[in-house]
């Protein structure tokens, strides 16, 4: 199900977030997705708070920053916004996805 995908980026995150923290609460966390990540923003809020808790991240605040889907024409080389993985240029050709699929923790604010 979605809710599993989402549950085990959670789990990743806030146990990479612990072993950084070395100890220290943690006050935010900071995640760059991707439009075309293929996760729920509010469903990844959910399970992270679900999977901090006892933990050095329980109470730590997620900030999600959305980064734009963005493509380049295989054929015409022209850039082009895209909200979903699939899609034509204009011209028919092919799309190179060169931006929109990241998942990373940008940064996080430790107590």
């Amino acid at each position: 199900s979605a809710d599993m995908h989402e549950l085990s980026i959670a789990t990743a995150v806030v146990e990479a977030c612990a072993e950084r923290a070395a100890g220290a609460r943690i006050l935010r966390v900071r995640i760059e997705i991707g439009q075309l990540a293929a996760v729920l923003p509010d469903s990844l809020r959910f399970c992270f708070e679900v999977c901090a808790q006892g933990t050095a991240a329980e109470g730590a605040e997620l900030e999600i920053l959305e980064t734009a889907g963005r493509a380049i024409c295989e054929t015409c080389g022209g850039t082009l916004a895209l909200s979903s993985p699939y899609g034509r240029c204009d011209c028919g050709g092919l799309l190179r996805i060169v931006a929109g699929t990241e998942l990373r923790v940008k940064d996080m604010e430790i107590a």
